[in-house]
């Protein structure tokens, strides 16, 4: 028969053993990824001290306890003191044969919503790329024809008109830049999977940002060094950790900022999805910088088409991440609070044995 241990350790969700004194007598490893912190760590801590709560719970958590009830608390926002609050529901129940213990489950709220957000996000991807890859075609003819007549036009013109043709080339090309970006958000291939090293694709990534967008900007690296290879595509990923970088880095005060690449494996992950089927994806990469945050009115829907924060923004660099991060069976999710904002990216390691036949 399965251990209690075994199923302590295999539950999907963040689960806590409180004592008698409100401390943390154990957790589980989904609780240690919710902490980013050990078992070791956090045992025998305040669990106050470990879980932000934003309500007033200790009361309702105490009555609980001494009346042996379980507890039921939607929609509240649950957080620590290294992470953004989730929306979350807690459940929290006395512990059978161990008199004042409780136990204390935190279900986030997130990937439910995202799972289903994630089905419709593919689909106006879908219909995205349709309309823009007919409107990218439709358009940048007569664009050229446009530009060709201005400089035609500017060969016979004075200095006060040349400036007036100079505005229409630039403005043109501008426009064109713009339809080459919608071209390559409805062009993208599907990924050549092979085994990847997370690091080095981080460094490409880091060099690239230093030498151009992001040279005003302290990058710093917190790799783990045991991290195991990585299933997909280089080139494809390249592009998705360039495109955060890109954000964290335009986001940032001109004077400059501060952006955080972390890599750490964590085993609990594993993303359960509509049809029943489920993928671990326990390699995790983070990109965390320190700007203004997320704009609220767009925070639900950062990976849609079209939605950006920035004025001149496309809004196609975070829905080209998502697809390509669902492209590799993978999940990107985002906490953001002014001074951090967070950038998760969850993927699949390379199959064991997958090496072998390299």
């Amino acid at each position: 028969m399965t251990s209690d241990h075994s199923i302590w350790a295999s539950l999907p969700v963040p689960a806590f053993l409180i004592d008698p004194e409100d401390r943390i007598a154990d957790v589980n490893s989904a609780g240690e990824g919710f902490l980013n912190a050990s078992k070791k760590a956090v045992e025998g801590t305040p669990v106050w001290d470990q879980i932000a709560i934003d309500a007033p719970i200790e009361e309702a958590f105490e009555r609980a306890r001494t009346n042996g009830t379980p507890l039921f608390v939607n929609d509240i926002d649950v957080g620590s003191g290294s992470r953004a609050p989730l929306q979350c529901a807690l459940q929290i129940a006395p512990l059978l044969g161990h008199p004042g213990t409780m136990i204390m489950i935190i279900s986030p709220r997130e990937l439910a919503g995202r799972m289903t957000q994630n089905h419709s996000v593919k689909s106006a991807a879908q219909s995205a790329i349709g309309m823009a890859e007919m409107l990218a075609h439709e358009i940048k003819n007569p664009l050229a024809g446009i530009t060709g007549a201005a400089q035609l036009l500017s060969m016979n013109l004075g200095a006060e008109d040349l400036e007036l043709t100079d505005l229409i080339v630039a403005e043109s090309r501008r426009i064109v830049k713009l339809l080459e970006q919608v071209e390559q958000f409805g062009n993208l291939s599907t990924p050549d999977f092979k085994p990847v090293n997370i690091h080095d694709v981080l460094d490409r990534a880091r060099r690239s940002a230093q030498l151009g967008f992001g040279a005003h900007m302290t990058i710093i690296e917190d790799y783990d060094p045991s991290l195991p290879m990585a299933l997909g595509d280089p080139d494809q990923l390249l592009q998705v950790i360039l495109n955060l970088l890109r954000n964290a880095s335009e986001a940032a005060d001109p004077q400059g900022g501060t952006i955080r690449l972390r890599s750490y494996f964590e085993h609990s992950f594993r993303l359960r999805r509509s049809d029943g089927t489920g993928q671990s994806l326990p390699l995790q990469i983070e990109i965390i910088d320190d700007g203004p945050g997320l704009p609220d009115k767009i925070k639900a829907d950062i990976f849609d088409p079209f939605v950006s924060g920035r004025e001149n923004g496309t809004g196609l660099g975070l829905a080209l991440v998502s697809k390509i991060i669902s492209d590799h069976n993978g999940w990107v999710s985002v906490t953001s609070v002014p001074g951090r904002t967070v950038f998760r990216l969850s993927l699949p390691r390379v199959p064991r044995g997958h090496m072998d036949k390299e």
